[in-house]
């Protein structure tokens, strides 16, 4: 942490610059509550000027070489591989991920970094397309969009924030970058020390330590900014989507799960039941990839659920700084009384309990919930928590059908024998994306990763953000003499 405690402020036109909102925010380990740092919030006229100066910025930063922009790229991976101890302990502290977590994220981020390098020679570069008239020829060139708000959540916001960051620095753009406060380290200040080391010109990236009391819709509203990147919540992205279409501008929105396991009739037992501790409990549940339902053949049922409880009650909880934790605190209190209430509702009901958590601070331990029904609320909740609900299913075709029925379509699962089949299934569940022998929680910065329903819009990935993050122009030569008929 020692590395980047001191910084406490918004990064704006290259300097570290104090919040004059007047207000400030505590951050705080959600584990113990210990304070970390206390942030100055930045006013909605700072949000403001940092749009200007990078509507300013970008019509430079556009004609950057990609050499230019490569080299620096590469200065920030490199910045992140080299402290990763320090940003790992950092992950720790900030968001109460387990060091398996936090070690996981920076991988994550890095290769993110590293792939954007690879989008850098997409502007600028013409196609050449077919042409009807005589003499013509079509040019299809890419140019940079301009000014991208981005706007990250609480759970994994190192990576989260850089899989926007970076492809966007890469193609030509400039960001305006708002990250959660109670994760102002993780999604903002590593970012901007680790672009700021590097030597990216000032206002290609401005970094806006607020928050909604302070900005509003400021950051949806602007005129300065026509493409809005958020991951979060289904409820913020569909005021978000609302917003932005009102203003004709871009959405790139990745939003909630309900991601199902399914486990087939002839899956193997032993390895769904480990990939399922990994999926349903990595970062307690936060994460909008993770699994939410078990949906189980009848005969695989007892056999899995009988084991899954097993491994769930020998997990590890408690101070995500012992190197042996895997389930650490959820992130703040509102988050804890919303999984308290999901489970006493559930209980209230009659729901079979396989396995009973119980509650340290804001650390819960694993529940598990048996013979659920997949229309209760237990089931159609996104969890955000270490909470399992298994469902029975009496054939394989109504597992795929009890899949489908649910609002979201973010990442699936399949287990069977049979790969063939399965890759067959896969396309029957709809969702962006699904993993066959394999859990749900799955990112790579080469794969269309997204969702379909209400899980989002749009796809991150290269070369998917590409076409997200640019804008293209068609440029026609006529190179001999058109006769026009009148």
């Amino acid at each position: 942490m020692e590395k980047f405690i001191n910084y406490k402020d918004s990064f704006l036109h290259g300097e570290w610059i104090e919040g004059t909102s007047g207000r400030s925010y505590e951050n705080t380990n959600p584990y113990d509550d210990a304070l970390i740092q206390t942030m100055s919030i930045a006013s909605k006229q700072q949000l403001e000027d940092a749009y200007i100066a990078s509507k300013k910025a970008q019509k430079k930063w556009a004609k950057s070489t990609a050499d230019t922009r490569v080299n620096i790229l590469n200065k920030v991976a490199e910045y992140l591989k080299t402290n990763k101890e320090e940003i790992v302990d950092v992950i720790v502290h900030e968001t109460g991920g387990s060091k398996i977590k936090a070690n996981v994220e920076v991988d994550l981020t890095v290769g993110i970094v590293e792939e954007a390098t690879e989008m850098a020679n997409e502007i600028f570069q013409a196609e050449e397309l077919p042409a009807q008239v005589e003499g013509k020829k079509n040019r299809l060139i890419r140019l940079p969009f301009g000014v991208i708000t981005s706007i990250s959540p609480f759970n994994f916001p190192l990576n989260l924030s850089m899989r926007t960051i970076a492809p966007a620095i890469a193609l030509g753009n400039c960001v305006v970058h708002k990250p959660d406060l109670q994760v102002a380290y993780t999604g903002g200040i590593i970012i901007a020390k680790a672009f700021e080391d590097a030597g990216l010109p000032n206002d290609v990236l401005n970094v806006v330590q607020t928050d909604l009391e302070e900005i509003g819709d400021d950051m949806l509203t602007t005129p300065h900014s026509h493409l809005v990147s958020f991951t979060g919540s289904t409820p913020v992205g569909k005021h978000i989507g609302e917003i932005a279409g009102s203003k004709l501008k871009r959405v790139a929105l990745e939003l909630g799960g309900n991601n199902p396991f399914l486990v087939m009739s002839d899956a193997n037992v032993d390895r769904a039941v480990e990939a399922a501790i990994f999926g349903k409990f990595i970062h307690q549940g936060q994460i909008c990839m993770i699994i939410n339902r078990f949906i189980i053949h009848k005969s695989k049922y007892d056999e899995f659920v009988k084991k899954f409880v097993e491994k769930a009650s020998e997990i590890p909880c408690g101070d995500p700084r012992d190197d042996e934790t895997i389930i650490g605190p959820l992130i703040n209190d509102t988050q804890v009384e919303e999984a308290q209430k999901l489970i006493s509702r559930a209980k209230e009901v009659g729901t079979d309990v396989k396995l009973e958590g119980k509650q340290e601070g804001r650390v819960i331990t694993p529940y598990v919930f048996g013979d659920v029904k997949n229309d209760s609320e237990i089931a159609q909740t996104e969890q955000f928590a270490p909470i399992a609900v298994m469902i029975k299913a009496e054939t394989d075709d109504i597992a795929i059908e009890l899949a489908n029925d649910t609002e979201f379509g973010l990442s699936s699962a399949i287990f069977t024998e049979d790969i063939e089949r399965g890759k067959n299934l896969a396309l029957e569940i709809n969702s962006g994306m699904t993993h066959i022998n394999d859990q749900t929680v799955n990112d790579n910065p080469t794969v269309p990763f997204g969702g379909t329903k209400e899980s989002g819009m749009g796809r991150f990935g290269n070369p998917w953000i590409v076409d997200k993050f640019t804008t293209t122009k068609w440029v026609s030569v006529q190179e001999e003499y058109r006769e026009f008929p009148f």
